[in-house]
């Protein structure tokens, strides 16, 4: 969860917005696994997120400099970027189960 979602969730606790909704830890709670790729000779790093149901979330991070590559930033960043695409995911699952149409 990164600083600015616990910012953001510690506030709307605060204001007391109580209807279903999907939290920072949910979006944790539905990786099982997560795996890395560094193209050899690039500073493409890429991230896929695995799901509880088995679906996979890509995410990617690229240095312009390749002075500045750094293996570990390069995986935070391409994990971030692939957990980002989750809260789309859950948030349009939720949705469609308020509306009842998850069977659909």
């Amino acid at each position: 969860m990164s600083e600015n979602e616990t910012e953001i969730e510690n506030e709307i606790v605060a204001k007391g917005l109580v209807a279903p909704r999907i939290t920072p830890d949910m979006i944790d709670d539905c990786i099982v696994t997560e795996a890395y790729h560094v193209f050899p000779g690039t500073t493409l790093t890429v991230c896929a997120l695995t799901l509880r149901n088995g679906y996979q979330t890509v995410g990617e991070s690229a240095c312009a400099s390749p002075e500045n590559f750094n293996p570990e930033i390069g995986r935070k960043l391409a994990r971030e970027n692939a957990r980002r695409k989750i809260w789309g995911l859950e948030g349009y699952r939720l949705r469609s189960e308020l509306v009842g149409t998850h069977n659909a």
